[in-house]
């Protein structure tokens, strides 16, 4: 058999197979072929029915990012009169592996056909869950340009283009840009819409953030901070978005927060719950102080607690301990 007998031809978005001759109990599988962002095969098998699949090949991107695809598919038969079969169209079809699609065909097919397929979409899921977008519609074209303005952006404050505002943080400064700043606070934007210091002077002083955690606040503000950042300056971002009212990056620190609650920090996150009024942060610190037992696994530093914290702060907590009990 001649290589050609292997190959799928292929448009942007159409893909045919044409099949010599096909015994009358065999199988065949096509050489890969590319359609959007994967490689594909077509097979066929022939015992009594001719099943014919369609799926993308194995590797790392269909396992981590598989296609979620509709389209057309057709055999057709040019011996005597041209006959075509057509499967009914399939919608929003996931496919991981070859058994996802299988088209078992009925009628006797003899000589040579074409199975053709017509891709009509092709999407992909998001990593952070999003619905699946089209690889070939606006929402693929305008994530594209999101990301490529965001870089941009990015750029724009590693590097230092036309910064015109400076800020001081407790042990260094770090060159910004008053629009963004104000776009992303409010409380920015009335700094400089009023003459306040900060607008005469082009500097803002936030002597309560490291240069460290200063510079992962303006990454965030920027589009471009890397997770690890992120997890280090916790806290510290979420005084930044307290004082400044930036409520994405708050609500980003709260849901954080609550994914890693153990006994060496959960009376810290108790704390900083109740000072920045996070009530999911707060009662999952309690339950897991009280519901779990951890309270007895860190008396001293529980003790500690008892002599600093809030007293209102407290009064939760023993009332929840007096709940467990009375449940018991």
């Amino acid at each position: 058999m001649n290589d050609s007998a292997y190959r799928v031809e292929t448009t942007s978005r159409l893909a045919q197979w044409k099949i010599e001759n096909l015994a009358s109990c065999t199988y065949r599988k096509s050489d890969p072929f590319k359609i959007g962002k994967w490689n594909w095969h077509l097979s066929v098998e022939k015992n009594r029915v001719l099943y014919v699949k369609m799926y993308p090949e194995i590797s790392n991107l269909t396992r981590d990012n598989p296609p979620i695809a509709s389209f057309i598919i057709r055999v057709v038969s040019s011996v005597g009169d041209r006959k075509t079969l057509t499967h009914p169209e399939i919608k929003d079809k996931l496919l991981k592996n070859n058994e996802d699609f299988v088209w078992a065909i009925e009628v006797p097919l003899t000589g040579k056909f074409i199975i053709e397929v017509e891709f009509l979409d092709l999407k992909t899921t998001t990593p952070n869950g999003e619905e699946p977008c089209s690889i070939w519609a606006n929402g693929f074209t305008q994530r594209r340009s999101n990301a490529t303005a965001l870089e941009f952006l990015g750029r724009m404050l590693t590097e230092g283009i036309h910064t015109d505002i400076t800020i001081n943080a407790s042990d260094g400064s770090i060159g910004a840009h008053r629009a963004v700043l104000a776009a992303r606070s409010p409380v920015f934007r009335s700094m400089f819409s009023h003459n306040l210091q900060e607008k005469e002077l082009s500097t803002i002083n936030i002597s309560d953030m490291s240069i460290e955690a200063c510079q992962a606040f303006l990454n965030y503000l920027y589009g471009i901070i890397k997770h690890e950042e992120f997890l280090i300056h916790r806290l510290a971002l979420l005084h930044a978005a307290d004082k400044y009212d930036i409520s994405d990056l708050r609500e980003a620190c709260h849901e954080s927060l609550l994914e890693d609650i153990d006994a060496k920090n959960v009376l810290e996150r108790l704390q900083n719950a109740s000072l920045y009024r996070l009530m999911k942060l707060k009662m999952s610190c309690i339950r897991y102080l009280v519901k779990f037992g951890k309270i007895f696994d860190i008396q001293e530093d529980f003790n500690a607690f008892l002599q600093n914290a809030d007293r209102d702060l407290i009064a939760e907590v023993f009332h929840e301990v007096l709940r467990a009990w009375k449940g018991f």
